[in-house]
C-alpha cells in the first residue's frame, strides 16, 4: 500500500475517534477521567476493529473482493473486472496501433490523464472529453455483460465445447507458469506484476477459460453460416468496387518545392509562387512521360528517378488513383495524368476483374527450431543454428513418417497436429480454411497453390518459421465468394454480439472501479 494511502487511512481513523492504545492505557492508569467499564469496552472494541481493518486493507482483501461491476445481478470483483479491462486495453492497442496519435492516445501516459478528442469520440461512438480510462471502463463493463450472456446462450442452446477449449486453456496456463518460474517468482506474483490489481492464478484461470469458451462459441456461430450463390451475387452486385481488383502501374512526379533554409538553419516555408512553379515542372514531366507511354514505351522504363509503383491485385481505397482505376468508364490500357495535392500521377490501367480462383483448405504441423544458447554473431552461432534447424527438420520427417505408417487419413493428421504443432491452429487440427493467394508466407503459399496439388497431398515445406508438415485438404469457395460470405457472416455475428449486452442492466461501483486499470 502506498504512503499516501496509509496517511489517508490514519486520517480517517483519527477522524472516526480512534485513540492510540498508549493514550488509553495512560488515561486508565492515571484515572484522570472517570469512565465506566462499558465505555472502556467500547474503546477496546473500536481499537480491535480498527486493527483488523488495517490488516485486511494491507492484505488487499478489500480491493480483491470489492464489487466493481454488476451485470443483471451478477457481481464481478475488481480483480475479475481488471482481467477484462486488460483485455479491452490490449485489444484496443493492437487494433489501433497505427492510429493512436490520430486518436490522441499516448500509451505511455496514464489513461486517467488523457481525454478523447473529437476524432476518437466519433470513431469509437463515445463521449468527447471523457477520459480514456473511463472509456476503457465502459467498454470493460460491456464486454463482461456480452461474455456472460453469450455463455448463458451457449448453455441454453446445448452447445458442446470442443476438446480444443480445454487444450488451449491448459497450454496458456502452462506457459504462464513457465514464464513465472523463469522469472523466479510465483505465478500469482507474476500475474500481479503483469496485470496488476491483485490478479491471482485462480481468477486469471477462471476467466481465461470463460474467454476461450466464449470465443469458440462465437466462432462456431460464424462458421455455421452459409449463403446461396444468389445471395452472394446480390451482395456483390450492390457494390462491385468493394470486391473487385485492378491491375495497374503509375509513376508519381513530386511537385513539392525543394526545401530551403535561412541563415540560421531554419526551414523556410515555400511561397505560393514557388509551389506553383514546382507543380508546373512536375506537370511538364508528367506530360512528357504520358506522351512516351502512348508511343508504346514501357511505363516502368520511363519512370527514371521518379517513384514507380504497380500492383496486380489492388483494392478500391478511395484515393485519387483508385477512384480513377475503378471508374466504370475504364477500358483496358487506359492512361491518364491525375493531379494530386503535391504532384502528378501518370497512371496506366490494365484490367479490372473479380477474383475467381478457388481458395484452399490446408492442414499443417509447424515444427520450429528450438532457441539456441549463443547470441547472433558469437563464435559457433551459425553452427548451433544449423544443428537446431537440422533437429527440427528431422522431427518433421519423423512426424510425416509416423502419419504414413498409421491410418494416413486427414483425421489422423489432425491428431498429430494437436500433439506436435507449435502453431495456434493446432487446437483445430492444424486447419486453415479458405486460404487466399498471398495470405501465407511465400513457400507455404506456393505449395498450396501449385496447379498440380491434389487432395491428400503431403510434404514438408521450410519457411522462416520452421518446417511445416503439410496436408492438402482441397479447394473451397472462389475468392470473391469467400470474401462476400465472410462479410455477410461477420455482420450477422456482430449483430448477435451486440445484442448480447443490449438489454443488460450494467452497474459500475465507483469504489470497486478505483482498483481497476
Amino acid at each position: 500500500m502506498s504512503a499516501s494511502r496509509e496517511k489517508k487511512n490514519r486520517q480517517e481513523l483519527a477522524n472516526s475517534g480512534w485513540v492510540d492504545p498508549k493514550v488509553v492505557k495512560e488515561a486508565e492508569q492515571r484515572k484522570k477521567e472517570k469512565r465506566s467499564n462499558a465505555v472502556y469496552g467500547i474503546i477496546a472494541a473500536i481499537f480491535v476493529i480498527v486493527i483488523a481493518v488495517a490488516l485486511v486493507w494491507r492484505s488487499n482483501i478489500i480491493q480483491k473482493n470489492s464489487t466493481a461491476v454488476t451485470v443483471d445481478g451478477t457481481k464481478f470483483t475488481s480483480v475479475e473486472t481488471n482481467f477484462y479491462y486488460q483485455n479491452v486495453f490490449s485489444s484496443f492497442y493492437n487494433n489501433n496501433y497505427y492510429l493512436l496519435s490520430y486518436l490522441g492516445f499516448d500509451p505511455s501516459t496514464p489513461a486517467q490523464n488523457q481525454t478523447l478528442n473529437s476524432t476518437a469520440a466519433a470513431m469509437l461512438d463515445a463521449e468527447e472529453g471523457m477520459t480514456w480510462h473511463a472509456y476503457f471502463l465502459q467498454e470493460t463493463a460491456s464486454e463482461i455483460a456480452t461474455l456472460q450472456n453469450g455463455l448463458k446462450a451457449a448453455e441454453a442452446e446445448g452447445y458442446v465445447y470442443p476438446e480444443s477449449v480445454q487444450a488451449e486453456y491448459e497450454d496458456v496456463m502452462s506457459q504462464l507458469k513457465t514464464a513465472a518460474a523463469n522469472s523466479n517468482v510465483s505465478t500469482d506474483e507474476y500475474l500481479t506484476n503483469m496485470l496488476g490489481a491483485n490478479m491471482t492464478e485462480k481468477v486469471y484461470g477462471e476467466h481465461l477459460l470463460k474467454t476461450i469458451q466464449f470465443e469458440t462459441y462465437m466462432s462456431s456461430r460464424h462458421d455455421a453460416l452459409s449463403y446461396t450463390d444468389a445471395e452472394l451475387e446480390a451482395r456483390y452486385a450492390a457494390d462491385p468496387s468493394s470486391y473487385d481488383k485492378v491491375s495497374y502501374e503509375y509513376v508519381f512526379i513530386n511537385g513539392t518545392p525543394e526545401e530551403t533554409k535561412d541563415a540560421d538553419g531554419n526551414t523556410v516555408a515555400p511561397t505560393e509562387e514557388e509551389e506553383a512553379a514546382a507543380m508546373a515542372v512536375a506537370k511538364d514531366a508528367a506530360d512528357a512521360i504520358l506522351a512516351d507511354l502512348k508511343s508504346g514505351k514501357a511505363l516502368k522504363d520511363l519512370a527514371g528517378d521518379f517513384s514507380y509503383s504497380s500492383s496486380e491485385s489492388a483494392s478500391h481505397t478511395g484515393d485519387i488513383v483508385t477512384d480513377w482505376l475503378f471508374d466504370e468508364a475504364r477500358s483496358e490500357e487506359d492512361s491518364a495524368i491525375l493531379e494530386g495535392t503535391n504532384g502528378y500521377y501518370v497512371v496506366l490501367f490494365h484490367e479490372r476483374y473479380r477474383e475467381t480462383y478457388n481458395t484452399v483448405n490446408v492442414r499443417h504441423i509447424l515444427i520450429q527450431p528450438e532457441a539456441g544458447k549463443l547470441a547472433s554473431g558469437a563464435e559457433g552461432y551459425e553452427a548451433e543454428q544449423a544443428e537446431l534447424k537440422a533437429a527440427a527438420k528431422a522431427k518433421a520427417e519423423d512426424i510425416l513418417a509416423q502419419w504414413k505408417s498409421s491410418e494416413a487419413t486427414e483425421d489422423s493428421f489432425a491428431q498429430l497436429a494437436k500433439e506436435y504443432s507449435s502453431d495456434g491452429s493446432k487446437y483445430v487440427g492444424g486447419l486453415y480454411t479458405r486460404v487466399y493467394q498471398g495470405q501465407m508466407v511465400t513457400e507455404f503459399n506456393d505449395w498450396i497453390f501449385d496447379a498440380s496439388r491434389n487432395v491428400g497431398d503431403v510434404d514438408i515445406v521450410e519457411t522462416t518459421y520452421g518446417y511445416h508438415v503439410m496436408f492438402f485438404s482441397g479447394t473451397d469457395l472462389p475468392r470473391w465468394q469467400a470474401v462476400v460470405s465472410d462479410e455477410l457472416a461477420s455482420e450477422e455475428v456482430t449483430a448477435y454480439y451486440e445484442s448480447l449486452s443490449a438489454d443488460s442492466k450494467i452497474e459500475q461501483s465507483s469504489f470497486g472501479m478505483q482498483f481497476v486499470g
